[in-house]
Parts: C-alpha cells; sequence; structure tokens
C-alpha cells in the first residue's frame, strides 16, 4: 500500500488518476431500466462529483460487508484474493477505475510487484477496500460519469426555508421584534 502521496497519473503517464472516496453501496429506487440496480458510489470530492458504478447483488454485498468490517466464516472470493496476495507477499497498492466504455466501466489493479492485472471495477473496489488500498479513477471516467453532488445539510436548509415560505401569514411579521422588544 502507499504511504505517502501517490502519483495521480498511471504507470503509463497517458491517464490523469484522481483518488476517489467509495461512499457506498446503493439501490436506485425509479422507473424504467434503472429500477432495482445497485450502484457503487465514489466521490471525488475535490470536484464534488460522484460516480455511480452499477454492479451486481454479490460484488454489492461484498463491498459492504468489508465497509462494514463484517467477517464471514469462511472466506469469501475478494477475502480470499487478499490472503493470496499476502501469502505470495505481494500487496495492492491501489484500485484505479481506468476507462468507461459503452456503459461498461474497466479498472486495473496495481500491484507492489510493478504488475497491473485487469479487473472488473466491482472486483478492484471490493479488494481494495478489505486491502484498505486507494482507490482512484480517470479525470476522464469523472468528467464522463460523475454527477454534482449536493450538499445534504444545504438542501435540508432550502427545504425547510421553502417550507417557511408556503406557510408563513402577514401576522408572523406583527409580533415583538427578535429579542422581545416590541415596535
Amino acid at each position: 500500500m502507499a504511504d505517502g502521496p501517490f502519483d495521480e497519473r498511471d504507470v503509463s503517464g497517458d491517464v490523469p488518476m484522481v483518488p476517489v472516496e467509495v461512499l457506498g453501496v446503493r439501490q436506485q429506487q425509479g422507473g424504467g431500466a434503472v429500477e432495482n440496480e445497485i450502484v457503487v458510489l465514489l466521490l471525488d470530492a475535490a470536484a464534488d462529483l460522484a460516480v455511480p458504478i452499477v454492479i451486481g447483488p454479490r460484488e454489492a454485498s461484498a463491498i459492504a460487508m468489508a465497509q462494514a468490517g463484517l467477517v464471514t466464516p469462511r472466506p469469501m472470493t475478494h477475502d480470499l484474493m487478499r490472503d493470496l496476495l499476502g501469502a505470495v507477499g505481494v500487496e495492492l497498492e491501489r484500485a484505479e477505475i481506468v476507462a468507461l466504455d459503452g456503459g461498461i466501466f474497466f479498472a486495473e489493479l496495481v500491484l507492489s510487484n510493478g504488475s497491473r492485472v485487469d479487473s472488473r471495477a466491482s472486483d478492484a473496489i471490493a479488494l481494495a477496500v478489505r486491502t484498505g488500498s486507494p482507490v482512484l479513477c480517470s479525470a476522464e471516467v469523472v468528467a464522463a460519469a460523475g454527477i454534482e453532488v449536493v450538499d445534504l445539510e444545504q438542501q435540508r436548509e432550502v427545504e425547510k426555508f421553502r417550507d417557511f415560505l408556503d406557510h408563513v401569514e402577514p401576522d408572523d411579521f406583527s409580533g415583538p421584534a427578535p429579542g422581545g422588544k416590541g415596535p
């Protein structure tokens, strides 16, 4: 694993990479083709963009369980991969989401021995969460697939204000001024 700041370019030097935080797994609610899809959300905090990646239920479970710190009685596939890397003395330095093509996200595992291993994005994320390794995403992928993050606290304040405006009466302004003093 990387101890200090990592280079924001992959080893080939071609693709600018940005660090992302694995926010978690969510089930999309809605109609049409996206109903009941499961996504893992990656946050690029610097750009206030979240990248949703559609994943399968097994991968979703693997990511959510690792984030929650749950341990299964027998190793799951991603636990086996982590343990196998450890047994051969290789660490996962980072997981990189390197491309998006036709709605499919492509990832690579960057290992401490210099190897890069092709991976599905969901498997790379699940392994990174288990090993505490950083996840990076191509800046191009963030730009193409990222959606603007809305500050939830700010959104709540706006909703409170809208509610106030919807229910305010002229008489609400005729009482004593703030601080208890009259006009």
